[in-house]
C-alpha cells in the first residue's frame, strides 16, 4: 500500500478513537438498551412529552450509533479494496478504494463536529427567519431564493419544514418568511448562518440587463420546550393582529388571523399566519418569542451577542457575512472562514454543509486548517 494512503488510514483510526470517546461508546451502548427497554413499556405514552423526549434521545443514540458502525464498515472496506488491487497490481480497485477512503474521511471530520456540538440548545429544532433588505424587488426576490435555499438544506438532512409566517413582495419574492425547521442538531448546525447574505447577479428585473447588489438578512434561533422557563410580563409585549397575505382562501384573507407579538424591552418582533385561528397564531407567536429571548441569553452568556448584533443591524454593504456571486463570474465566499466555491448552483440547491462545518469548527475549534480540511 502506498505511502500516502496508509497515512491516511492511520490518521482516520486516530479521529476514529477520538469519535468513539467524545461518544462515551459503552455508556452510549448501556444507554440505547435502556431506551429500547422503555420504549416498549405500554403506559410510556401515559406522558406525551416525556415520551417524546425520550424517543428523541433513543433517535440520536441510534443514529449515532449505526452511523459509527457504518464509518468503520467503510474504511475496513476501502483498506481492503486497496490492498487487493495492490496485490493484484488494478489500478481501478485502487482508485475506487481510494475514493471510499477519502469520502469516509470527510464523514468521520463531519461526524467529529457533530459530536461537539455540546451547547444548551445545540440540539434543538430551530426558526428561521429570512428578511428582504437593501435592494427593493431585487432583494425581495434573493430573500425567496435564501429560504428555498435552506427549505431545500433542511429536507436533504430528512428535517421537516413547517412555515410559519410569509410576507410576499410588492412585485416578486417576500419581505420576510418564518419557518420551523424539526430535526436532530437543527439550530447546532443553523445557529452560524445567521446574518446577512449579498448577492451579485445580472437582474431579471432590468430591462437593461445590468448587474445588481441586493442583500437579505437571516436569523436563527433554537426552539425551545416547555422545561426551560422564560418569564415574559405581558406590560412588556404589544400584541397586534392584521389579515394574513399569500394564498390560503376566503378565510384568510377576510378575517384578522395573523398574530405580531413585540417584547418592547428588547426589540424583539416575531409574527405567524399559517394557522386559520387567531388563537392558535398567537399561541406559536408565544412559543417563538420565548425562543428568540432564550436564544438572546445564550448568546450573552457566549459573549458573542456584539459580534451577531452587529451582522443584524444594517442589511446593506460592510455586514454580509456570505457573498454570493452569479456575474461576471461564479463564486460564492463566506467572508468570516474565507471558505469558498464556483459551484453556486449546488449551493443555492441547499448543498450548505462546507460552509456550516467551516463555521462551526471556527466556534468549535478554533483552527484555521481545520475550517480548510473540512470544507475540502
Amino acid at each position: 500500500m502506498r505511502a500516502e494512503n496508509q497515512a491516511l488510514i492511520d490518521e482516520i483510526k486516530q479521529s476514529m478513537a477520538l469519535l468513539r470517546r467524545h461518544l462515551d461508546w459503552d455508556n452510549a451502548l448501556r444507554r440505547l438498551d435502556e431506551l429500547n427497554a422503555l420504549s416498549e413499556d405500554p403506559n410510556l405514552w401515559n406522558n406525551a412529552a416525556k415520551a417524546q423526549k425520550l424517543m428523541r434521545e433513543r433517535t440520536h443514540l441510534e443514529q449515532s450509533v449505526a452511523g459509527y458502525r457504518a464509518l468503520e464498515r467503510e474504511i475496513d472496506d476501502a483498506a481492503t479494496l486497496i490492498e487487493l488491487g495492490d496485490a493484484e497490481d488494478d489500478a481501478e480497485s485502487i482508485a475506487e478504494g481510494e475514493h471510499m477512503l477519502h469520502s469516509a474521511a470527510q464523514k468521520v471530520r463531519k461526524q467529529e463536529l457533530e459530536s461537539l456540538l455540546s451547547g444548551e440548545a445545540d440540539h434543538n429544532d430551530a426558526y428561521l427567519e429570512v428578511h428582504a433588505g437593501a435592494g427593493g424587488t431585487e432583494a425581495q426576490d434573493w430573500a425567496l431564493i435564501l429560504l428555498r435555499m435552506y427549505t431545500r438544506w433542511a429536507e436533504a438532512h430528512g428535517h421537516k419544514v413547517e412555515f410559519l409566517e410569509e410576507s410576499a413582495g410588492e412585485e416578486a419574492g417576500i419581505k420576510s418568511a418564518t419557518i420551523k425547521i424539526v430535526g436532530h442538531n437543527a439550530y447546532g448546525w443553523l445557529k452560524t448562518e445567521s446574518g446577512v447574505h449579498r448577492l451579485v447577479r445580472i437582474s431579471p428585473f432590468d430591462s437593461s440587463a445590468r448587474r445588481h447588489t441586493s442583500f437579505s438578512s437571516v436569523w436563527v434561533y433554537p426552539v425551545v420546550d416547555d422545561t426551560i422557563e422564560i418569564d415574559i410580563e405581558d406590560k412588556d409585549c404589544r400584541i397586534d393582529t392584521y389579515r394574513a397575505s399569500g394564498a390560503g382562501g376566503q378565510h384568510v384573507n377576510r378575517t384578522e388571523s395573523a398574530v405580531r407579538i413585540t417584547h418592547i424591552p428588547t426589540g424583539i418582533v416575531v409574527q405567524c399566519q399559517s394557522e386559520r385561528s387567531q388563537h392558535q397564531n398567537k399561541d406559536y407567536c408565544w412559543s417563538m418569542l420565548r425562543a428568540r429571548l432564550y436564544e438572546h441569553e445564550l448568546q450573552k452568556r457566549e459573549e458573542k451577542t456584539k459580534a451577531l448584533e452587529d451582522t443584524k443591524t444594517d442589511i446593506g454593504w460592510g455586514h454580509q457575512i456570505r457573498s454570493y456571486v452569479l456575474q461576471p463570474y461564479q463564486m460564492i465566499k463566506d467572508t468570516r472562514t474565507n471558505v469558498e466555491t464556483s459551484d453556486t448552483q449546488g449551493v443555492l440547491n441547499g448543498d450548505l454543509d462546507p460552509f456550516m462545518a467551516a463555521s462551526l469548527a471556527a466556534r468549535i475549534v478554533g483552527a484555521g486548517d481545520a475550517m480548510a480540511d473540512i470544507a475540502k
